[in-house]
C-alpha cells in the first residue's frame, strides 16, 4: 500500500477493500492489513485480484470519489465514480485545453522538455559507467547538441516549432544509441529507428517496449480521469490514445530505452528470440516477448525517489503519479505540470 497525492495505491494482489465507518479497510484474508480515512483520500487505485466491497463502491460514489481497478499487470479494468466526481469537468477542461494550441503549449514544452533531458543522461550514463567500451566523444558530442535544445524548447510557444524540436532531439539521441549496445552487436546493430514495421532485432525490441509504455501510461490517464485518446502534442486520430503518447514521451528514455539495452548486454536476447518476415520486418517471437514482459515486470517493481515527490516508489507508479500530476495541473491545483527528470 502507498499513499501518494492524495491517493491511495493498493498493490498487493491479495487485498481485499471494505468500508467501516468513515474507513476503508485493507483486508488480508481475516487480517487487517491496513486502514485509512476515506476524507483523506482523493481517490483510490486497486491493483488487486480480490476488489471492493459494494458498500465502499457505493460510499465512493457517494462522495465523489474515484476509485479505479486495475490487474496486477497494470491494465486498466474499470472506474467507480459518483457524478460529483469532477471527471466531467476535469475532461472538459482536457478538451478545451487540447483545442487551443496556445493552451496546450505548456504542458507539451514540459513532455518534450522531460524526453530531451532524460535522452542526455541516458547517454551521459553510458560515458560515466562504461568510458572504455564507448566513443565517449560522440556520446558526449549528442548530449552537447540535446542540451543546447533545452534552452529553445523552454521557450518555445508554437506546437510545430516544439514538434520540429523534439525531432531533432530525438535524431541526435538515436545517431548514438547504437554505440551502447555492447553486446552482440552483430544482431543488434542500430543505425536508427525504423517502424511500422520495424526491420532489425534492436528496433523490435524498442517497439514492443514503447507498446508496452504505452499501455501502462493510458491505464494511468484512465485511472486518474483523463480521456487517454485526447492528445496535447500528439493529433487525435482514431483509435489512438494520444494523450498516453505525449506522457509517455519523457519516459522512454528511461523505462523502455534502458531496459531493452540492459537485455541486449545482459544477453537475456539472442538472434533466437526473434522471427523475420520476408519482406524484411522482424519481430519477437513467443520466447523473446516472454522474456522481455518478464523483465518488464521486475522492472517495474524496482524503486526510486521520484524527483518531484521526493518519496520512493516502484518504477511501475511512476506513469500513475505522471498522469495524476498532468489531472492536477488541469485542474489548476498546479502552476505547471512537473516533467519527470531522471539522473
Amino acid at each position: 500500500m502507498r499513499k501518494l497525492l492524495n491517493t491511495l495505491f493498493v498493490l498487493s494482489e491479495d487485498i481485499y477493500l471494505a468500508l467501516e465507518g468513515e474507513n476503508v479497510v485493507l483486508l488480508r484474508g481475516n487480517e487487517t492489513a491496513g486502514r485509512y480515512p476515506l476524507h483523506t483520500l482523493e481517490s483510490i487505485l486497486c491493483f488487486s485480484y480480490k476488489g471492493a466491497s459494494p458498500a465502499l463502491m457505493g460510499k465512493c460514489v457517494q462522495d465523489g470519489r474515484n476509485l479505479a481497478f486495475f490487474t496486477p499487470r497494470n491494465r486498466f479494468l474499470a472506474r467507480v465514480s459518483g457524478p460529483c466526481g469532477g471527471n466531467i469537468l476535469l475532461r472538459r477542461t482536457q478538451y478545451r485545453l487540447a483545442d487551443d494550441s496556445a493552451a496546450s503549449i505548456a504542458p507539451a514544452r514540459s513532455f518534450i522538455l522531460g524526453k530531451l533531458y532524460n535522452c542526455r543522461w541516458v547517454l551521459e550514463r553510458a560515458t560515466r559507467d562504461h568510458p572504455m567500451r564507448v566513443d565517449v566523444a560522440a556520446l558526449k558530442g549528442s548530449s552537447e547538441h540535446i542540451r543546447q535544445l533545452l534552452p529553445e524548447v523552454a521557450a518555445c510557444d508554437d506546437l510545430e516549432t516544439l514538434r520540429g524540436l523534439e525531432g531533432k532531439g530525438a535524431a541526435y539521441y538515436f545517431d548514438v544509441l547504437g554505440q551502447l549496445i555492447l553486446q552482440n552487436v552483430d544482431v543488434f546493430s542500430f543505425d536508427g529507428r525504423s517502424r511500422r514495421p520495424p526491420l532489425d532485432p534492436m528496433n523490435a525490441l524498442l517497439s514492443f517496449l514503447y507498446t508496452l509504455l504505452a499501455n501502462d501510461c493510458a491505464s494511468a490517464l484512465e485511472g486518474a480521469g483523463l480521456d487517454c485518446q485526447a492528445g496535447i502534442l500528439h493529433r487525435d486520430r482514431p483509435g489512438r490514445s494520444s494523450l498516453a503518447l505525449d506522457l509517455m514521451e519523457e519516459l522512454r528514455p528511461v523505462l523502455a530505452d534502458r531496459l531493452a539495452l540492459t537485455l541486449v548486454n545482459s544477453r537475456k536476447l539472442g538472434p533466437g528470440d526473434f522471427q523475420y518476415q520476408p519482406g524484411g520486418a522482424v519481430f519477437l517471437n513467443d520466447a523473446g516477448r516472454k522474456t522481455v514482459l518478464t523483465a518488464w515486470q521486475e522492472r517495474k517493481r524496482e524503486e526510486l525517489t521520484h524527483p518531484y515527490l521526493q518519496e520512493k516508489l516502484p518504477w511501475g507508479l511512476v506513469p500513475h503519479i505522471q498522469a495524476l500530476l498532468l489531472a492536477r495541473y488541469l485542474r489548476g491545483d498546479l502552476d505547471a505540470y512537473p516533467p519527470f527528470f531522471w539522473k
